[in-house]
């Protein structure tokens, strides 16, 4: 296994690559002033936000490799591993990073929010890709953050700062909006496989061997990160994954309710409910009805 570097501290990342630590819990690096470093795989204990210029080496996300373009931003969540293969050469990297370790914004808004910007869990092929528009918006807000970090401490420093970082995510929130809406074509054909995955699914014993699907598993199946799936679910066709997955086993139950040579729990068991009294339960609280009334009604 490859050795790791443990950096639990943005200043740790700010001396590995040589550059001025400006405040222990945020940075802001622009790249063209970095001397060429070799990459190495990297574990982060913070919040890491890259814009990719130029091309400088593989990023790798467990076995897949994702052969980033200029203009890309790829965000990284505190406790993630950060591997780029520069196959051990010495590169120039271009772009720009934002640093921020979860100890800055304890207390404020961001902090309660920011798990709702969902694509720090989506995988490095996942990555948001930037018009030249977007781009400079990007830099902008970097360069807000970065003049504060320059400016002398006040008692406001803290809030901008952090008011910058949480503007920066709300864009990148409406970027992914448009990158989902341009990749329409793609979006509908994983739409498409989600269907077939859920029906053949169904078709096998896997229900009783796995139990029910889950979302986890559905992403895993169509190679994707269970956060980026959900999210251009709920983007495509306005219902979470969870929902399409619960409206599948619904149609199912109804179907096989209507088979009398069957008990009711021998198709809570069929459909992957290892407790009877859950699908009866769940059945109930969507449909209005337990199964044996639905059963009789019809």
């Amino acid at each position: 296994m490859d050795d790791i570097i443990r950096l639990d501290e943005v200043s740790q990342y700010n001396e590995l690559i040589g550059v001025k630590n400006m405040h222990p819990l945020v940075s802001v690096i622009d790249f063209s002033n970095v001397k060429p470093i070799q990459h190495l795989k990297k574990y982060l204990g913070f919040y890491a936000i890259f814009l990719k210029d130029t091309k400088c080496g593989d990023i790798r996300y467990g076995r897949n490799i994702y052969d980033y373009k200029e203009g890309t931003l790829v965000f990284i969540a505190p406790g993630q591993i950060m591997d780029i293969d520069g196959k051990g050469e010495y590169i120039q990297p271009m772009g720009w990073a934002l640093l921020f370790h979860p100890d800055l914004i304890h207390g404020s808004s961001l902090s309660q929010n920011i798990k709702k910007y969902t694509f720090f869990s989506y995988e490095v092929c996942e990555a948001l890709h930037i018009s030249e528009q977007e781009r400079q918006i990007v830099i902008d807000c970097l360069n807000k953050i970065d003049i504060e970090l320059r400016h002398a401490i006040d008692k406001h420093s803290k809030n901008l700062v952090v008011a910058n970082i949480e503007l920066l995510l709300s864009y990148c929130v409406r970027f992914y909006d448009r990158q989902f809406i341009m990749r329409n074509k793609l979006n509908n054909d994983i739409l498409v496989r989600f269907e077939k995955l859920l029906d053949s699914y169904f078709e096998t014993d896997k229900p009783q061997t796995l139990g029910l699907p889950t979302v986890k598993y559905c992403a895993g199946q169509l190679f994707l990160s269970s956060n980026y799936f959900g999210d251009l679910i709920k983007k495509e066709t306005g219902k979470s994954a969870q929902e399409h997955i619960q409206l599948k086993l619904l149609n199912l139950a109804k179907e096989r309710i209507f088979d009398t040579t069957k008990s009711i729990s021998e198709v809570a068991y069929e459909l992957g409910f290892k407790q009877p009294q859950n699908f009866s339960r769940l059945f109930k609280s969507e449909i209005g009805l337990t199964p044996n009334e639905y059963r009789s009604s019809n």
